[in-house]
C-alpha cells in the first residue's frame, strides 16, 4: 500500500507561498501497477458504460446493478481494502485514480460506485471490529453485496446529530430494536447492508450500526425517487421498524456515531471532486470531435465567437 505524506497548511497558505515541486503529486508519478489499473477502467467504461448512456436516462436500475457487480468481479470496489479482507489494498492514491476514471460516462454509476466504495465501505473499514470486517469487507469488495449509507432524515439533513432514529436495547441484551426513517439512500434499491445510524435513548450523539438487509425484519423501502438527474441511481427512502440488530453489529462504540458518519463523509467529499474530472476530459472531447465534424457554410471548424 503506497503511503502519501501529507503537509500541514493553515487556511488559504497553499495560494501564496512557495512550493517544492518535489512535494507534488502529477500523473507522472503513477506506478505501472496504477497505469494498468488506470486503463482497465477505461476499457470498462468504454465498453459497458459509454454505449448505455440511453439506457441510463430511462431509469435502467438493473443495469446499474449488473455493472456495478461486473465492477466488483473486476476488483474495482476493492481497491482500499486491504487483502486479508478480500481486497487489493492499493491505497489512497490508487482509489481516487478509479474514481476519477470511473466516475466520467455516467453520474449514475459515478454515485452507485461512490455510495458504495465510499461511504458504505469506510465505516466498516475504519471503525468495525476483526470480526465485522472479515465478515462483511469480503462480500462488499467482490460485489457479491452492495452497502447503502443511511443517516440523513426528513428533520436532519446537515444537522446530521439531530436524527429521531431510535435503537432500543432488548431485554436479554443481545439485539436492538432500530425504529425511524431515512431518506433519499442512495443504493438502496439493491443494498444487502445498510450502515444505520440511531440514537440510544438520551444520548448526545448517534450509534453507528451494520444492519444486512433480512426478510421479516421491519425493513421497508420506498419508491424511487423522481429525480432531476442521476436517473438510474437508486435513491429510496428506508423505513425501520423494530428492526433487530444484533449487539455485536454496534459500529465502533455507543455515543460514537456522528464521528464515524463525519469522516466517512469526508472522504467522500475529496472523492466527488475527483470524480468530476473524467466527465470534464469526455465532455471536452466530445465537443471538440462534434465542432470538427459540424458542416457550417459549406466548411468544418466553422466558429463564430462574440463577446
Amino acid at each position: 500500500m503506497e503511503k502519501v505524506a501529507i503537509k500541514e497548511t493553515n487556511g488559504g497558505d497553499f495560494l501564496i507561498s512557495k512550493t517544492d515541486p518535489n512535494e507534488i503529486f502529477t500523473p507522472e508519478d503513477f506506478s505501472e501497477e496504477q497505469i494498468m489499473m488506470k486503463e482497465s477502467v477505461i476499457e470498462f467504461v468504454d465498453r459497458e458504460v459509454w454505449p448505455n448512456k440511453p439506457r441510463f436516462e430511462k431509469k435502467d436500475y438493473a443495469l446499474t446493478e449488473s455493472l456495478m457487480k461486473k465492477a466488483g468481479e473486476l476488483g474495482f470496489l476493492s481497491i482500499p481494502v486491504p487483502e486479508n479482507y478480500g481486497g487489493m489494498g492499493m491505497g489512497f492514491v490508487s482509489t481516487m485514480l478509479v474514481c476519477d476514471y470511473i466516475s466520467g460516462a455516467s453520474g449514475s454509476i459515478s454515485t452507485a460506485f461512490g455510495a458504495h466504495t465510499g461511504i458504505g465501505i469506510l465505516p466498516i473499514l475504519l471503525y468495525g471490529t476483526e470480526a465485522q470486517k472479515q465478515e462483511y469487507l469480503p462480500k462488499l469488495s467482490s460485489g457479491e453485496w452492495f452497502a447503502s449509507y443511511c443517516l440523513t432524515e426528513p428533520g436532519a439533513g446537515s444537522d446530521a446529530n439531530s436524527g429521531k432514529t431510535k435503537a432500543v436495547l432488548s431485554e436479554d441484551e443481545k439485539y436492538y430494536e432500530i425504529t425511524g426513517q431515512k431518506m433519499w439512500i442512495s443504493n438502496a434499491g439493491f443494498a444487502s447492508l445498510f450502515i444505520v445510524f440511531a440514537r440510544i435513548g438520551d444520548d448526545k450523539n448517534i450509534t453507528g450500526f451494520i444492519v444486512p438487509k433480512e426478510d421479516n425484519n421491519g425493513i421497508e423501502l420506498g419508491e424511487e425517487e423522481n429525480k432531476l438527474g442521476i436517473h438510474a441511481s437508486s435513491t429510496r427512502q428506508v423505513f425501520f421498524n423494530k428492526t433487530k440488530v444484533p449487539v455485536e453489529n454496534m459500529l465502533g462504540h455507543r455515543n460514537g456515531g456522528f464521528k464515524i458518519a463525519m469522516n466517512a463523509l469526508n472522504v467522500g467529499r475529496i472523492k466527488l471532486g475527483v470524480a468530476c474530472l473524467e466527465a470534464q476530459r469526455r465532455v471536452i472531447s466530445k465537443s471538440v470531435e462534434y465542432a470538427n465534424e459540424r458542416v457550417q457554410f459549406k466548411k468544418t471548424n466553422f466558429f463564430i465567437w462574440s463577446n
